[in-house]
């Protein structure tokens, strides 16, 4: 058997759906292997972009992404996307090709040590130099991958190597259960819930991952303690429940430190200290933490854990329930009406419509179920603060590499997985620019997407940084093209939010066309200073 039809099947062992990527020549023998295959190859126009639909894949499935690039460019615009799937938890497998070990012509052309390269932002990397060892090899990968914390690994596949024959045979697939935590720790636990006064959960992107969300609900509503997500635990608790406090919009301080402030014990589930530092929230270290999690705590200084609850985090909320004690937390409570009534957002009609009007409208059209992928830029913490969540993995972001140009192929990724349901993708002019040719890709696979541009003509977030810092406007301001006639180039549909425009109407009439539609919408942001630099940082809690 020729080496790359054997990693193919060895791939399709691993239950590998889809593999995005765009090939060289290094990789023909794999593209051949892969084209009589049943996974499906989804060709995009960068290498970036499929590394993000690769790590958007496993975020939702908990299954590894796959994605491939040929040598040298093509392995180093992977980097980035690989780099944000290692630190946002998505399990993924990244593949690239590499000059023939044996007899390489072409001497140093295109050839860099990719497996070097990959090793500081992956779990693992690794050349296959044996085509017997494949099965292994790929075996390896993906357990490595798929592991908590899932991240990246990287297998490189030079073209000789590729090319040759081997008598291996495919490696079974086979999933290992993860242990339940212990008796004694169990019993720690719920005594020190027991006796403490004001406990509190942090759901961060490790609860996302998994489907724990009934076990979690249960849990919350059978002992009253009251929960905060992080911008990537939302949706794990819907918001709908009066336990739920909803999300840090920002890293600094927000009124949901309110509820922070007041604990005297944090019970973090699925928590990673690269999303929402404890600094941040225990400074003072004032407060006992529990961890919850599939893995062991990174421990410093501002998080150093009473107890540790490492295994199936679903289990170790079904045996912890029936032991802590419940409790009406009317500090808590009161904080929930506080926060029902500070934290909406308005549909009242500006134009240029400001950042709470567009989450409003954006709320109202899209079903509990639906996903909205977001980019990265000052939006995002409007639509973290302010949008309310109801289902896992519906409110898809990076708050952990934070990569502009992110939320176009994330939104592609999803609606691959999720035809049924309205996929919003929500961008900033400088992040849709930075991935704007995957357009085409949408277009050509008729992934019937609908993006909504917020223009400011300039890279916003990074100007409310400057004008933070007390420093004159420079250096950030551009000019973009006619993003609807952009979008008709590309075969989609494009609409320009004028004066007078209804933006929850034009929502509405883009998801009725039922194919690739790009919405241009101006936007204010003048409110950015005066609520992120002033009003929260001047921000008292009601007792």
């Amino acid at each position: 058997m020729k080496a790359s039809d054997l990693f193919v099947k060895q791939l399709e062992e691993e239950g590998v759906e889809y593999i995005f990527g765009l090939p060289g020549e290094e990789n023909l023998d794999l593209l051949e292997s892969l084209r009589t295959s049943r996974i499906k190859f989804i060709l995009t126009r960068h290498e970036q972009a499929a590394a993000f639909m690769a790590a958007t894949y496993g975020r939702l499935t908990g299954k590894a992404g796959v994605c491939f690039a040929t040598l040298g460019p093509g392995a180093t615009n992977l980097v980035t996307g690989i780099a944000h799937a290692q630190l946002i938890g998505a399990p993924l497998i990244a593949i690239t090709g590499q000059k023939a070990i044996r007899d390489n012509w072409q001497a140093c052309f295109q050839l860099i040590d990719v497996v070097s390269l990959m090793k500081p932002i992956t779990k693992s990397a690794e050349s296959i130099a044996d085509p017997s060892t494949i099965p292994t090899v790929l075996r390896n990968a993906f357990k490595h991958a798929q592991a908590e914390r899932p991240g990246a690994v990287h297998i490189e596949l030079p073209e000789d190597v590729a090319g040759s024959d081997t008598d291996a045979q495919v490696q079974k697939s086979v999933r290992a259960r993860r242990p339940d935590p212990d008796g004694p720790t169990i019993e720690g636990a719920a005594e020190l819930i027991n006796t403490s006064r004001h406990p509190l959960l942090i759901l961060s992107a490790g609860a996302n991952r998994k489907l724990i969300w009934k076990d979690l609900r249960e849990f919350v509503e059978r002992t009253g303690i009251h929960v905060v997500h992080t911008q990537m635990g939302k949706g794990v608790l819907s918001d709908e429940s009066p336990y739920s406090l909803f999300a840090t919009g920002i890293h600094k301080r927000d009124y949901v430190n309110c509820g922070i402030d007041r604990a005297d014990l944090i019970v973090t589930v699925g928590y990673n200290i690269v999303e929402y530092p404890p600094y941040v929230w225990n400074r003072a270290l004032d407060k006992k933490i529990i961890h919850i999690d599939f893995v062991e705590a990174d421990v410093d200084r501002y998080y150093d854990p009473e107890f540790e609850m490492v295994g199936d985090v679903s289990v170790s909320l079904r045996l912890l329930a029936p032991k802590v004690k419940r409790r009406e937390d009317k500090v808590f409570a009161d904080l929930r009406v506080f926060l029902d009534k500070k934290l909406v957002a308005s549909c009242e009609t500006t134009f240029p419509p400001r950042p709470q009007e567009v989450v409003c409208h954006v709320r109202k059209a899209l079903g509990e179920d639906d996903i909205l992928t977001l980019d990265n830029g000052i939006y995002k913490l409007w639509f973290s603060r302010l949008y309310r969540t109801y289902k896992p993995n519906t409110f898809i972001l990076d708050n952990a590499l934070a990569t502009m140009g992110a939320g176009l192929p994330a939104a592609l990724a999803a609606k691959l997985l999720h035809p049924e349901l309205r996929v919003l993708a929500v961008v900033g002019d400088g992040g849709f620019m930075m991935n704007a040719q995957e357009l085409e890709t949408a277009v050509r696979l008729n992934i019937p997407v609908v993006v909504l541009i917020l223009n400011d003509n300039a890279f916003g977030f990074i100007k409310w940084k400057q004008q933070n810092m007390g420093f004159e406007s420079f250096g950030l301001d551009y000019t973009n093209p006619d993003f609807a006639r952009f979008a008709e180039s590309h075969g989609a549909a494009g609409i320009t939010v004028k004066k007078g425009d209804d933006l929850g109407a034009v929502l509405k009439k883009a998801f009725e066309l039922h194919k690739v539609v790009v919405i241009e919408c101006p936007i204010d942001y003048t409110q950015n200073y005066a609520t992120f630099s002033k009003e929260i940082e001047d921000l008292v809690c009601e007792r």
